[in-house]
């Protein structure tokens, strides 16, 4: 059976590539070069940082971001802009709608995108945006 941290993350990834099926969907990819037509999304295992512990049982508590990397292009008469904001609102209706990945954490939460530009020359307008997912949990055993 995976680890706690890992059924988090593929509980993540999993609850994006339902908010957007026909995105291509990456886990730990470094940044992509070509933007499919309907984008993609990269999820980032993070780091789950340091743990506040309490006892009785012995109890890790982590609040462990998840980066998400999402990416538009200008398609037809949508902008990436309005493409890319289209995508992030459906990642944070899912979120909104399973704070606890179905029993699995205490509590998920999204942070505000940051955004950037991926155009290159001669390439269609292409955005960027890094939503970083994150998932408190605990766990009896760091490493289980």
């Amino acid at each position: 059976m995976p680890s706690k941290r890992e059924q988090v993350i593929e509980a993540v990834a999993a609850l994006v590539k339902a908010a957007l099926p026909k995105a291509t969907h990456y886990r730990n990819e470094v940044k992509q070069r070509a933007i499919e037509a309907n984008g993609y999304v990269n999820v980032d295992d993070g780091d789950p940082g340091e743990p506040e512990v309490t006892l009785n049982p012995t109890t890790w508590i982590y609040e462990h971001e998840l980066p998400v990397e999402v990416a538009a292009n200008a398609y037809g008469t949508k902008t990436a802009e309005a493409r890319l904001d289209a995508m992030l609102q459906a990642i944070g209706t899912a979120v909104a709608a399973d704070r606890t990945l179905g029993g699995l954490c205490d509590y998920l939460q999204v942070s505000a995108a940051a955004t950037e530009p991926l155009t290159a020359e001669g390439a269609k307008v292409s955005r960027l945006a890094v939503v970083g997912i994150t998932a408190v949990y605990g766990t009896t055993d760091p490493l289980n």
